[in-house]
């Protein structure tokens, strides 16, 4: 009786265990492997340069509202550096609002980002380029969602190819060639060399909103 007894207590622990290791992974990373990037109360893990004023938290999302700034991701998952990846956000523009999520970049002090590319967000404002928008490579001139409305931005980089997606509707789908032809300067560093992802305040008179923002690595 004794010996069955230590035997169910050491099981009902090792249970026990087992089950509080499963809820502290699940709190840092969603079925099928998707980690977050942003807690939802603060900015921990982003580090912005000029004009920090530009993002806050509102409601369980960063408002992007104010001039020119940038925010990038510096926490721990993947020590912040991406290769491949797939990554998601939850987005709302209020209208006339441009902003951008930057892909392979590196963190800036100030100014536009240099290295990686920009994927535009913008449903209504004076640029052409819109949503989705791998922007100045292939560029979207269809409109697929509206302001005032939650939407999902998707963006998956495997090996040279990178898809882009909107509510599930692919609207990019580019493979990097071995030679990109790049603009000489800046221009030239708009390439796959792995990086973090930033949020872009593009001007004063844009506000956008990013939540769930998710990001799953891949191989």
């Amino acid at each position: 009786m004794k010996n069955n007894f230590a035997y169910l207590m050491c099981l009902i622990l090792g249970l026990g265990i087992l089950n509080i290791s499963t809820a502290q992974v699940g709190d840092s990373k969603e079925d099928g492997g998707w980690i977050s990037l942003f807690n939802g109360k603060n900015l921990d893990g982003w580090k912005v340069g000029e004009n920090a004023h530009t993002f806050s938290v509102e409601n369980g999302a960063i408002k992007v509202a104010g001039p020119k700034a940038h925010l990038f991701y510096v926490g721990d998952v993947e020590n912040h550096n991406f290769d491949n990846f797939e990554f998601k956000a939850t987005v709302m523009t209020k209208p006339g609002s441009n902003s951008g999520i930057y892909i392979h970049t590196r963190y800036q002090e100030a100014s536009w980002p240099v290295y990686g590319y920009e994927v535009q967000v913008n449903n209504s404002q004076g640029d052409w380029k819109r949503t989705g928008s791998l922007y100045d490579i292939v560029n979207v001139i269809e409109t697929y969602v509206g302001d005032d409305e939650w939407y999902t931005e998707y963006i998956k980089v495997e090996g040279k190819r990178i898809i882009i997606k909107i509510n599930d509707i692919v609207v990019v789908d580019y493979t990097e060639p071995e030679n990109p032809k790049r603009d000489p300067g800046e221009r030239q560093h708009r390439v796959l060399k792995g990086g973090t992802f930033a949020l872009q305040g593009h001007d004063p008179k844009s506000i956008v909103y990013y939540k769930d923002i998710m990001v799953k690595p891949l191989p």
